[in-house]
């Protein structure tokens, strides 16, 4: 299993973190021309939201 990416920067509100998982998944910047295998938001033990992902695996 591949490791997670985790996105830069934590979010005060779900909702945030919700907007920066519709950019990653839409950014080609982001990952080229593999789009991320899962995307998903954590929360952290002190109540804010991030976003990580893992890439495809590269054959």
């Amino acid at each position: 299993m591949l490791p997670w990416v985790y996105w830069a920067g934590l979010y005060e509100s779900k909702f945030e973190a919700y907007c920066a998982v519709m950019w990653v998944e839409g950014d080609r910047r982001i990952y080229g021309a593999r789009p991320p295998s899962e995307v998903e938001l954590y929360r952290t033990r002190k109540g804010k939201y991030g976003v990580r992902f893992r890439s495809q695996q590269v054959i």
